[in-house]
């Protein structure tokens, strides 16, 4: 039984960092609205099986960015809350990161 408590606990927690995310973070609102419409298009488009998984893993690998980018700036801020030439780099890379996969999930 405890068990079950603790795995039950593990996807509430997880759900509480998506929303976490969506409450607090612009981009991964806007992420995810772009991603509801190109869900929507996908659906008037008919695509094939092979497109739906592709176009899911963008879909998710933006999704997964976004959460890495806030996961890593709240370190930052934990860690050095002043401002600090190193952590602006941590904060930089990591938003880079997130723009990287975007175009690329335009790109396929």
């Amino acid at each position: 039984m405890i068990r079950n408590r603790n795995l039950v606990d593990s996807f509430r927690h997880a759900f509480a960092g998506r929303w976490y995310a969506l409450r607090t973070q612009r981009n991964s609102r806007i992420h995810l609205t772009v991603a509801v419409g190109v869900v929507v298009l996908g659906l008037w488009l008919g695509l094939s099986y092979m497109q739906w998984a592709v176009l899911t893993l963008t879909i998710g690998f933006v999704l997964v960015s976004e959460m890495l980018n806030t996961v890593a700036e709240s370190l930052v801020d934990l860690v050095c809350p002043e401002y600090h030439p190193q952590a602006k780099i941590v904060k930089d890379v990591t938003a880079g990161a997130v723009l990287l996969g975007a175009m690329l999930s335009v790109i396929v």
